[in-house]
């Protein structure tokens, strides 16, 4: 299974143990108290010095922005959200080794754990295969949606640009009202509407109402081509 992962992400991993840590979570060592290995915590955190290095290494070369600018868009890159949804892209999912509790979780603790794996898979390829491995790894994984964040703007606090453009353009606050929720406390899901006045302008969905908010003004943004 391991050895299918490897390949799948197109890492020839020397020691495929160190893999195996990255894709463990430490729910699973208290339901298998013979497995030898670790949990992914250590290797999230050396990923996470890597993977910030990488980014910012790039931006840095190839843009000439205010750091100010640099910083947020670094910021958009490796947030939690995005990290996610680029485990569940490389089908990280799959392969992760956790208690039977955390496998019925698919609501925000799957994605924050989604996010946690795709930083341990980095600090074990930086540890198996060095620094230039590990920074192409990011560069084709993470680094390629920067293209993505400029255009949508996805930089910029999504609720609050909304809002600026509301009042300047249409001298409206907007509002968001819940629409509809669904699933167990463990596993929420949120669709919320942004209006302006009585007009619904966009809906967003969300593992929290927050969530949701932010995807109903980036939706907002966009329908409204305010971007």
């Amino acid at each position: 299974m391991i050895e299918k992962f490897a390949k799948k992400i197109g890492i020839k991993f020397k020691n495929l143990d160190l893999l195996r840590e990255a894709l463990t979570h430490r729910s699973y060592l208290n339901e298998n108290r013979s497995y030898k290995l670790n949990h992914n915590e250590r290797l999230e955190f050396l990923g996470d010095a890597v993977l910030e290095l990488a980014v910012t290494e790039y931006i840095f070369k190839n843009y000439s922005n205010p750091e100010g600018e640099l910083t947020s868009w670094r910021a958009a890159l490796v947030n939690g959200e995005m990290l996610a949804r680029i485990s569940r892209k490389l089908g990280v999912e799959e392969y992760l080794l956790m208690s039977k509790g955390e496998a019925k979780d698919t609501g925000r603790a799957r994605q924050y754990l989604l996010a946690n794996a795709l930083e341990a898979i980095i600090g074990a390829i930086y540890l198996d295969q060095g620094y230039d491995l590990a920074r192409d790894f990011i560069l084709k994984n993470v680094v390629i949606n920067l293209d993505e964040v400029l255009k949508r703007k996805l930089y910029l606090d999504p609720k609050s640009y909304f809002q600026e453009k509301a009042q300047e353009k249409m001298k409206i606050t907007p509002v968001y009202k819940l629409l509809k929720e669904w699933g167990p406390d463990h596993d929420k899901h949120f669709v919320v509407g942004v209006f302006l006045g009585e007009e619904k302008i966009a809906e967003g969905e969300g593992v929290s109402k927050q969530e949701a908010q932010r995807n109903a003004a980036q939706s907002g943004l966009e329908k409204k081509k305010w971007l």
